[in-house]
């Protein structure tokens, strides 16, 4: 039975000829097949709407309900995967242990209904299909990519396995922006080709990234096909030899297959475009109307009125049904917003160039040595601002296209419902770009203007709102991104280049699909937004320029870089060396603020910057530093860290420590955009490459995941301003933690260097901050060792302040005199060298050098012993001249004095005192008046008297007093 079986075609044999063949169903179920015939030429191919009828080998047209592509086939119904097609979760084999092939074994691509969602996590997962092609051919899909958080890769392999030659731009695919499907086409080779649409996760933690989505891939090449596709429920088509099938209009229905749509009961039913089936009408609620402001009529009022969201699909008059409210009363429009006017009109019109107004006043010319300071504030929310724009999408429908995402409500505009709760409701503001005052050209730095808003949301489930920028229209970039309710608040975002740039506000309700609006309290209030120097801003003030010293007088010229306006003089002034232009300070010299503790400006004094020089004086002692082989930028790799479906990643920070004004550390972005070749800046700096004074990126290693080279994602700014340096551990307001770092030795004292970020965050309301801690480690090389707190292996502790170390011999100070001693060495020969030491342990580096070693003229200890020798002799020559010379004297005296007793005793009287034993010639032995001095016998003298005992003689020195001259005294 013809039942029984089906027809295929052989493979095609080398002159280009096949053979038709008869199948069964069931092998071996069945006799008496179809012989084989000869088959069409393996080029034939049918047009689109035929498909060729396999029992006559003819081309036939498709039925009514059906669509055929003819040479190709097309894939646009994902309530289930459609067969041929599979998704593929790549094990990790760098899972630490522990981990197992099951981590990623929930990841996989997920059939949406009209599309193909991705994963969400960090695994990587492929959705792979194979297809053999008669002849060369293409596929084409359609993708939503609006997450970097996500890689997505998409190439081909042949039945061997190998990668087909592909260009990179055609590889990495862009990420899309306002919700703007992109279809991308590549070309075919005849043949097997198996396609790959991969995707992994590169953000590391727990926040959830925006899913690829993938819809209508369409393969040419396939020579032929044997059937129509019938038309998916929703659609119909109802002309045979149909292409595509038509979605159903509003309020009518299809089914699977269907050539033509069935109405609903508009009484009680209701269905959208291309609906599958009716639904019924519910009583209307507070969810089915919205409040709008009326514009301004000529009178200057407004009013509140309610409308129905369109398409109305609730019932009024029914049981428990709201009714529409009323209108409310007549109010005086609020005044315009700063820079525009009404002139007594009902709308309010830009200032004309060279004037400003408040918003109340009429437009005034600035007068002479001001100009208007121009930018954006809307405050006012009457009517939607020209250069903004609103819209609603959803990923997964187009029931809200054409609604409106936002809605203005005069203090403040506010999210519109949208069809369905995971809507995502945009508003726009386009900014063509941006000029500084001519009194700050040149002067404000990095910063070329910045947006601030104000805005609050209220949430019952899971909304989110993100906050995005499209500079000169190359790729959207989530700024900020918030979730749940958030209080009142203020967000700042500073604009660092000069370009046209898109902000994108998008809200959304829930991320999970649905259809309904069970949500709808739920929402978004913007209370101002303001821009500052926009180049096609109105002007609600005037400040203060530089007068023209041409004769008109009234001109204001651009003041040179670093120069600010002399309040009194109008005139351009200098900054004082050592401090900073900042645009947005106090204007005249409260302009120029100075810079930090070892910190100087640039010549424009647009920023401040350390040289690497640092001097620190405690007590007598003064310590020189020079950084300047330390100001490079340094890298630190830490981790590895394990995210809980075990994919490995490190955290890598560069840091610029200091050096010239544009020496930066930079962290590449290798992920996003890699294929974009009209993305570079332009000196050929990829458009994703992070340039900051200390960066940070995440690194997932090469290997385990199918990829032949290390990501590197999520680059940020930890720190762009430079604040000084200190041995103190607090500056301007951000506190090092010298206890995440103990010390060993307190010789050298550390040095802190402060950053900041300008950027805050939903986290970091002031920016993230970093403190780089310098330490003094003489057993380092010059370049060091950065290291992270053990106790915060991330680099912070809180999530805003950042923390490292960095000990090198680098750090340590400049060498001096005070650094090293002088040793003496032994004198040899008349020759002496003298040596010098480093003073250990040496804590410094560089400066002074160690001395050579000298060699000076010295004495040796011979020439001492022969001085001492000689100069025992001369001394013992001097006392024996001495001794001989008292030997004298005492015999001669004691000669005179016998001869003085012997002839007392012949006269028996003593002679007179005054002429006692003084004969001429004798030397006067000193004044005695009337005394003779009794002395005691020397040594000499007594051995005289020895001798002289044979002759009785004995003689006796006695003193004799004459105070009594009468008295006599005997011996």
């Amino acid at each position: 039975m013809p039942s029984d079986f089906y027809y295929e075609y052989t493979e095609c044999d080398s002159t280009g000829s096949r053979w038709r063949v008869a199948i069964p169903h069931q092998p071996g179920n069945c006799t008496g097949l179809p012989d084989p015939v000869r088959g069409t030429a393996c080029t034939f191919s049918c047009v689109v709407g035929e498909f060729l009828e396999m029992s006559a080998q003819e081309c036939t047209k498709c039925a009514s309900g059906s669509f055929s592509l003819g040479s190709g086939i097309r894939f646009d119904q994902w309530d289930t995967m459609p067969a041929g097609f599979s998704s593929l979760a790549t094990h990790l084999d760098d899972a630490p242990q522990g981990h197992n092939s099951l981590a990623c074994k929930g990841s996989s691509w997920v059939p949406q209904g009209s599309y193909l969602e991705s994963n969400r996590d960090e695994c990587t997962v492929s959705l792979i299909y194979s297809v053999h092609l008669k002849k060369q051919g293409s596929v084409t899909f359609e993708y939503l990519y609006p997450d970097s958080g996500l890689l997505f890769e998409f190439f081909i392999q042949n039945d061997q396995c190998q990668e087909m030659d592909q260009s990179t731009d055609r590889k990495w695919l862009k990420l899309t922006s306002h919700g703007e499907w992109i279809k991308h086409t590549v070309n075919l080779k005849s043949g097997t080709n198996i396609l790959y649409w991969r995707t992994g996760g590169v953000i590391m933690g727990t926040k959830v990234v925006k899913p690829v989505l993938l819809k209508n891939i369409q393969i040419e090449g396939v020579a032929y096909t044997s059937e129509c596709f019938p038309c998916k429920a929703g659609t119909f088509s109802s002309a045979p030899g149909s292409s595509s099938c038509q979605p159903c209009p509003v309020d009518s229905f299809s089914g699977h297959g269907a050539s033509s749509c069935t109405p609903c009961n508009q009484t009680s039913q209701y269905a959208l475009e291309g609906s599958a089936e009716c639904h019924a009408r519910p009583p209307c609620s507070k969810k089915d109307y919205s409040q709008i402001h009326t514009a301004c009529d000529s009178e200057g009022k407004t009013q509140v009125v309610y409308k129905w969201i369109q398409p109305t699909i609730c019932l009024e008059g029914v049981a428990g049904a709201e009714t529409l409210p009323p209108s409310g009363q007549l109010e005086d429009c609020p005044p315009c917003n700063p820079g525009y006017y009404n002139n007594n009109t009902a709308s309010c019109s830009p200032c004309p160039p060279g004037t400003h107004s408040d918003g109340v006043k009429a437009c005034a010319r600035c007068p002479a040595g001001t100009e208007p300071v121009r930018g954006y504030e809307y405050k006012w929310w009457n009517v939607l601002p020209g250069n903004m724009k609103t819209s609603c999408f959803n990923v997964g429908n187009s029931k809200c296209d054409g609604m409106n995402g936002w809605e203005v409500a005069g203090r403040y505009i506010h999210s519109g419902v949208g069809a369905s709760d995971n809507d995502y409701l945009i508003l726009n503001l386009h900014i063509p770009g941006f000029k500084l005052p001519t009194s700050m050209t040149g002067g404000a730095g990095a910063e070329y203007g910045r947006i601030t808003f104000d805005f609050e949301t209220v949430c019952t489930t899971d909304c989110e709102l993100y906050f995005m920028t499209d500079v000169d229209r190359k790729s959207t970039t989530v700024v900020e991104s918030w979730e749940g309710t958030k209080a009142r608040q203020s967000y700042t975002h500073v604009m660092t280049k000069n370009g046209s740039v898109a902000y994108t506000w998008a809200f959304q309700r829930t991320n999970q699909a649905t259809n309904v609006r069970q949500f709808a309290g739920d929402g978004m209030r913007i209370y101002s937004v303001s821009v500052t120097n926009a180049a096609d801003g109105v002007s609600s003030e005037c400040r203060p320029c530089a007068l023209s010293t041409l004769p008109s007088g009234s001109l204001c010229v651009p003041c040179p870089a670093g120069n600010y306006i002399d309040a009194q003089t109008s005139q351009c002034t200098e900054c004082p060396p050592g401090t900073r232009l900042v645009a947005r300070a106090a204007r005249g010299r409260d302009a120029c603020q100075p810079c930090g503790p070892a910190s100087r400006s640039n010549k424009e004094h647009s920023v401040c910057y350390s040289d690497c020089l640092f001097s620190h004086t405690e007590g007598n002692a003064s310590l020189s530093f020079d950084f300047s082989s330390l100001g490079s930028a340094g890298s630190l790799m830490n981790g590895p860290s394990f995210t809980s479906k075990g994919t490995k990643y490190y955290h890598h920070f560069n840091i610029s420590l200091c050096g010239g004004e544009d020496n930066k550390a930079v962290c590449t972005d290798n992920v996003t955009d890699v294929s974009s070749t009209d993305v570079q800046g332009e000196k050929g700096d990829a458009a994703n490459d992070v340039k900051s004074l200390i960066c940070q990126s995440t690194i997932i290693p090469a290997g385990g995941r199918g990829f032949q080279a290390a990501l590197s994602s999520q680059s940020i700014s930890l720190a762009d301003t430079f604040l000084g340096a200190t041995v103190e551990s607090k500056l301007d307001e951000i506190q090092a933690q010298p206890d995440l770092f103990p010390r060993t030795s307190k010789t050298v004292p550390d040095v802190n260097f402060f950053y900041r970020s300008l950027a805050p965050t939903s986290s970091c309301v002031s920016g993230r901050s970093a403190v780089v801690t310098l330490r003094c480690n003489p057993e380092r090389n010059i370049q060091g060792d950065l290291a992270v707190p053990s106790q915060c292996p991330a680099g912070t502790c809180d999530g805003c302040t950042f923390h490292f170390l960095w000990e090198s011999s680098g750090a340590c100070p400049r060498c001096t005199q005070a650094d090293y001693h002088q040793i003496e060495g032994a004198c040899k020969g008349g020759q002496q060298d003298m040596l010098y030491m480093w003073t250990e342990p040496k804590l410094c580096v560089g400066g002074a050098p160690l001395p050579e070693k000298r060699t000076q003229h010295c004495e040796s200890v011979a020439f001492w012993v022969q001085m001492g020798t000689g100069l025992g002799a001369l001394l013992a020559v001097l006392l024996s001249s001495l001794t001989c010379y008292f030997w004298k004297k005492n015999q001669r005296l004691e000669f005179k004095y016998s001869r003085l007793v012997m002839s007392a005793n012949k006269e028996c009287e003593l002679p007179a005192a005054d002429s006692c034993a003084v004969e001429e010639g004798e030397e006067n032995e000193g004044e005695m008046e009337d005394e003779v001095v009794y002395t005691k016998p020397s040594l000499l003298g007594k051995l005289k008297a020895m001798t002289s005992k044979g002759n009785g003689d004995v003689y006796e020195n006695v003193q004799l007093n004459s105070s009594n001259p009468k008295g006599w005294v005997w011996s």
